[in-house]
């Protein structure tokens, strides 16, 4: 009985010290989302370096992606989000803020290197809808998926990132045949998606599954960063027809499944435009 109670005691103390943790991580990179957003309104260069990973991206509304010595240079035009209300998610060495500013969606992904948080990404998406009176596409048969869902232009590097890549083809794969059942266990709960002309949290995302007739984008291009409980995904995708896109994307491993907690999603204007 008194081990049991030790055993107990201890599993307590580990769940207790993860919360504190997450809480820390969780106020610490509010902290420091901002203060980058802070700078950057007021254009304060020595800060947005200070506050930026070396690896930082920053991908504008049109879809076109600046490095860090690009946006150190000059600042790329950004909606103001200091008075949006900003949503944290901590997933160990990654963390999420997202908000939206009217129509206007900012995706910020910060990650830790030692004990500072830096921004890794700052990607911005400007989602239009179409309006209610548009009539509703019509849904086809399942297209046949090759890339993503068979195949892809992209060779893991380890065994997190092999699993990571089984999930994204299942639920591809969901979305290809139309099952959103199947679709969502790879989603996390949190999940949001946002492009050019939807937002949609997890369960608008399986009610558009369902209905069915989508064709996902072949994957072209991909890189991944690695933190152990989360990986943040880097891809550009080129549709079967129409201009290229830019995705941001962040991965985090639940109860053994590799799950989707965000992706963002940009249409390149200055990108070439295939036809079928």
């Amino acid at each position: 009985m008194h081990k049991l109670f030790v055993v107990v005691v201890l599993a307590l103390a580990a769940l207790c010290g993860e919360a504190l943790a997450t809480t820390s991580d969780e106020q610490a990179v509010r902290t420091v989302d901002r203060a980058l957003l802070a700078a950057i309104a007021g254009k304060d260069m020595r800060a947005v370096g200070r506050l930026t990973d070396a690896l930082f991206i920053w991908t504008d509304s049109d879809g076109k992606t600046y490095s860090r010595a690009d946006v150190r240079r000059t600042l790329p035009p950004a909606a103001n989000q200091r008075e949006a209300e900003a949503k944290v998610f901590s997933y160990g060495r990654v963390a999420m803020v997202r908000s939206n500013h009217d129509n206007v969606y900012a995706l910020r992904i910060f990650v830790k290197r030692g004990q500072a948080w830096r921004a890794l990404v700052y990607h911005e998406v400007t989602s239009n809808p179409p309006p209610p009176s548009a009539a509703a596409p019509v849904a086809s048969a399942a297209a046949e998926c090759e890339n993503p869902c068979k195949t892809l232009p992209y060779k893991p590097r380890n065994a997190a990132e092999r699993g990571l890549i089984q999930s994204w083809q299942e639920l591809e794969t969901a979305v290809s045949v139309g099952k959103g059942a199947d679709w969502a266990p790879h989603a996390a709960d949190e999940f949001i998606v946002v492009n050019n002309s939807r937002m949609q949290d997890k369960a608008a995302r399986i009610a558009a599954v369902n209905r069915g007739g989508a064709s996902p984008a072949p994957l072209t291009s991909a890189t991944m960063y690695d933190f152990d409980k989360a990986i943040v995904m880097i891809a550009e995708h080129q549709p079967h027809d129409g201009k290229p896109y830019h995705v941001s994307r962040i991965w985090v491993k639940r109860d053994g499944m590799w799950q989707m907690a965000v992706s963002f999603q940009n249409i390149v204007q200055s990108g070439a435009a295939k036809t079928p």
